[in-house]
């Protein structure tokens, strides 16, 4: 991740370890993710053996785990640190 913005020079990381926070909301959107994928397979596809939701929904955070990373820190500046975006810059 930049130190600063390349268009407008905005410091992303407040202070050292800021994003520790952000795992928190990473760990919403990879729980949120299981909840779902774990209903989708119990409803639709009559509740098939353990190790095929094990699968289902490991591949699922990992295949978002790119996703995840940058948006549970674009989040955590977002609503946290209170920087807001100005289309202006």
């Amino acid at each position: 991740m930049n130190e600063f913005c390349p268009h407008c020079g905005l410091r992303f990381e407040v202070e050292p370890g800021y994003f520790i926070g952000a795992m928190y909301v990473s760990y919403a959107f990879s729980g949120g993710l299981a909840l779902i994928l774990g209903f989708l397979l119990f409803y639709g596809f009559n509740n098939p053996p353990g190790w095929v939701y094990a699968l289902i929904v490991s591949v699922g955070v990992v295949v978002i785990s790119t996703i995840n990373f940058r948006l549970s820190r674009v989040i955590w500046l977002h609503y946290v640190a209170g920087i807001r975006y100005d289309p202006a810059l």
